[in-house]
């Protein structure tokens, strides 16, 4: 559990910047030109909000992810089903919720690899994982 509130984990979970602080040095995202906060985009649910390229370490390319929401609740959190390089399905669902003193950030995962699923799911895990540790280094704890 963070121990920001809820607001300010959400500004940092839904900005590009903070994504990326979240994500590296693993991966980035990259997104278009100007583009800061996913709530500056114009969601449409089911439509794509951009093209991302996913690099690995932040140089190396790893493929598209075509950026897509199928809930978005501002706030709170969000529902990405997107088309994906490597998944035949892929949804993350991301709840930002208040507890006292804070707030707790869950990520729910479903999807399917088009390669290697064993490999894979073990990578998404590590990756997840890995994400987690990074928005605790960046916002605290609550003890």
């Amino acid at each position: 559990m963070l121990a920001p509130d809820r607001e300010t984990v959400w500004q940092s979970a839904t900005s590009i910047a903070g994504l990326r602080r979240e994500m590296m040095p693993l991966l980035a995202m990259t997104a278009p030109a100007g583009f800061e906060h996913l709530a500056d985009g114009d969601i449409q649910l089911g439509k794509a909000v951009f093209r991302s390229r996913l690099l690995i370490g932040g140089v190396l390319p790893a493929g598209t992810s075509m950026l897509t929401f199928s809930s978005f609740d501002l706030g709170s959190g969000f529902v990405e089903q997107s088309p994906m390089t490597g998944m035949r399905h892929w949804r993350h669902e991301r709840r930002i919720d208040d507890v006292r003193g804070g707030c707790r950030v869950t990520d729910t995962l479903n999807f399917e690899p088009s390669l290697f699923p064993g490999m894979t799911k073990r990578l998404v895990e590590l990756f997840f994982h890995h994400r987690h540790r990074r928005l605790r280094r960046m916002f605290g704890e609550i003890q």
